[in-house]
């Protein structure tokens, strides 16, 4: 009997091409022997190759059975790598066109989180105008600092910013301006940090909690920047020193964030945990697989591994 060809999709055209790779990497070293692995790159340029060769898409496409989704960021997970899969009817894992999109839009998921419930920073859109010094002062007037600014469909902390003054501000703007036009301006929560996984159909769980990992970034980062994710001098509890509420509660909330974009598959969710209560922050839909990613540490913390992971996420694709 022939093994399932498996094409692990990495690389992409995203600002988070280099963590894509670090996730495919780990994928194509974790898969199951059952399963034969095609190395599918795409570069920065959208070119795609197949074992390190040149290939078209569609050419690829019959050679494989199922596609392993590790890209992330732009392109790979905001639905548009989906609908072009779907449209050559192969299966992948994560979750489908629609809801990979609204997941990738801070300003839509945020929309979606209130609709059931979950609490959210207040926050705003905002389009930058030429003078940067004038969006600047329509922040200033609408909210009081601190301010946290972001790209609004950035992943692994690209682009953020937390601005504490109106000098700090116009330095953020400037800094978010070479990703977007379109920027979301929320309000800083100051607590702790927190992320929680949910995987579909795990474990005879419909919705299957991964035990809470809190994130307790470098005294000299203010928050969980890109730097401070693959820099390797964060510290990750899991599980974390959170009582068993709140470690319910966040469980609970990633549940409710999963299902409010239409999830699938599998997901982790960002929190912070203040003093007015938890709040969420985003949802990843195709969370980071490398060795210093927070699932594969959650995973760890239950006798699970990277490969039972693969395995499961690829039967359910399959199904």
């Amino acid at each position: 009997m022939n093994s399932i060809r498996v094409g692990v999709l990495r690389g992409g055209p995203s600002l988070e091409h280099e963590v894509s790779l670090k996730t495919g990497e780990s994928v194509l070293r974790n898969m199951p022997r059952k399963y034969s692995a095609k190395d599918i790159f795409i570069s920065k340029e959208r070119e795609w190759h197949l074992n390190g060769k040149p290939a078209h898409h569609d050419q690829i496409f019959r050679r494989i059975d199922v596609v392993f989704n590790a890209l992330h960021g732009e392109y790979g997970e905001d639905g548009k790598v989906q609908q072009l899969l779907e449209s050559f009817g192969i299966p992948y894992t994560g979750s489908g066109v629609m809801a990979s999109a609204l997941g990738m839009n801070k300003i839509l998921a945020r929309q979606a989180f209130k609709s059931v419930g979950l609490k959210v920073p207040s926050g705003f859109e905002i389009v930058l105008e030429n003078e940067l010094a004038q969006t600047a002062k329509k922040i200033f007037r609408n909210m009081p600092p601190p301010w946290v600014i972001k790209y609004p469909s950035g992943g692994s902390s690209v682009g953020v910013s937390i601005a504490r003054s109106f000098d700090d501000l116009e330095g953020a703007l400037e800094k978010v301006s070479s990703f977007s036009s379109k920027i979301l301006v929320e309000e800083y929560i100051k607590g702790r940090e927190a992320t929680g996984g949910v995987i579909d159909e795990f474990r005879n769980q419909k919705y299957y909690a991964l035990p809470i990992v809190e994130i307790i970034p470098p005294a000299q980062s203010s928050f969980f920047s890109y730097d401070a994710k693959y820099g390797g001098q964060t510290r990750e509890l899991c599980p974390a020193n959170f009582d068993l509420p709140t470690k319910r509660t966040i469980e609970a909330m990633a549940i409710a964030a999963h299902n409010a974009i239409g999830g699938r598959h599998y997901s982790r969710s960002d929190f912070i945990v203040s003093k007015r209560g938890i709040y969420i922050l985003e949802i990843n839909t195709l969370p980071g697989l490398t060795a210093e990613s927070l699932l594969p540490k959650a995973l760890n913390a239950v006798g699970s591994s990277h490969k039972e992971l693969l395995e499961h996420l690829i039967t359910l694709a399959l199904k």
